[in-house]
């Protein structure tokens, strides 16, 4: 059975990065999709005008959304079903930690995680870029860019297209530490940081 790969993207109401307002989430194990979740999300703060004009977001329509705290009780098993994986992942890595930090919601010091722009770069180096659509719309894959449900499948479908390529997803495995709200480097094999 090979690894299970969880892709999940968020949006954010304004430019803080520290509140969701959506999440997608898709799961991605033997070379298909095997589950999908989304959400809006109500972030419980201000929306800015760019954010909205961003996601089509407004705050009327998170108004009702169940809140980050609400909504982890479904959230978290799946997040913590496999290696989780995003486009420019330090990005929703980071508010992923925000918003455990501002709940209070108490999950794991680290995860590792692989980001699919970087594995974009190294498989599609002659693209002009590497954005989330850039990628999709070289290889074919639809997008509705900037919507939590479409991004996170199309970051699934990425990840699967450069593994069919036969990419090594270890290569680019980072460690997230949520109480430092930072990547750290992976621990070398046979070491142990002291603390």
């Amino acid at each position: 059975m090979g690894e299970r790969y969880i892709a999940f993207d968020v949006e954010t109401p304004n430019g803080a990065n520290s509140r969701m307002s959506a999440i997608g989430i898709a799961a991605a194990e033997n070379g298909e999709i095997v589950d999908e979740f989304y959400s809006l999300v109500n972030p419980e703060t201000w929306f800015a005008p760019f954010n909205i004009r961003l996601t089509g977001i407004t705050p009327e329509m998170a108004e009702d959304a169940p809140t980050f705290e609400e909504l982890w009780p479904a959230v978290g098993p799946l997040l913590e079903s496999g290696l989780l994986v995003a486009h420019n992942a330090p990005f929703d890595m980071g508010v992923l930690a925000r918003c455990l930090r501002a709940y209070c919601v108490d999950w794991r010091d680290t995860a590792a995680y692989a980001c699919t722009c970087q594995m974009g770069r190294r498989c599609y180096p002659e693209l002009p870029n590497h954005r989330l659509d850039t990628l999709c719309g070289h290889r074919g894959i639809a997008l509705d860019h900037h919507q939590a449900s479409s991004d996170s499948r199309a970051c699934a479908l990425l990840l699967l297209d450069y593994l069919d390529r036969g990419m090594d997803v270890n290569r680019f495995r980072r460690m997230y530490d949520f109480r430092e709200m930072r990547t750290i480097s992976p621990e070398p094999q046979g070491r142990r940081s002291v603390r």
